[in-house]
């Protein structure tokens, strides 16, 4: 099943400045001021957690609160343009893999 949908450059654009708008808000503050990492939940300095979509703006996802988590840079880096479900698919397949030994 294929979950990519067209987004505009335009589109993408307008998001990704409406991050950058979000980022500056006290509300993020708030939200990396607790250093936790949304995915792994490790603790890092706030100014080392990146904004991340839950929905990536190249799939459709808007910079909304209700979309965007702070995430270590390993996490973000790691999830790329992955939606939620697939990502927990990603994660999964780690504990899955067998020793070859």
């Amino acid at each position: 099943m294929d979950f990519f949908i067209e987004v505009s450059e335009e589109d993408e654009r307008r998001e990704r400045n409406k991050a950058r708008e979000l980022r500056q808000s006290q509300w993020w503050k708030n939200r990396i001021g607790t250093g936790i990492c949304y995915y792994c939940g490790a603790r890092v300095a706030p100014k080392e957690l990146t904004l991340d979509h839950l929905v990536p703006v190249s799939r459709g996802g808007r910079s909304t609160r209700g979309n965007c988590v702070p995430a270590c840079k390993e996490c973000n880096n790691q999830k790329k343009n992955l939606l939620p479900m697939e990502w927990e698919a990603y994660l999964a397949g780690f504990g899955e893999k067998k020793d070859p030994g």
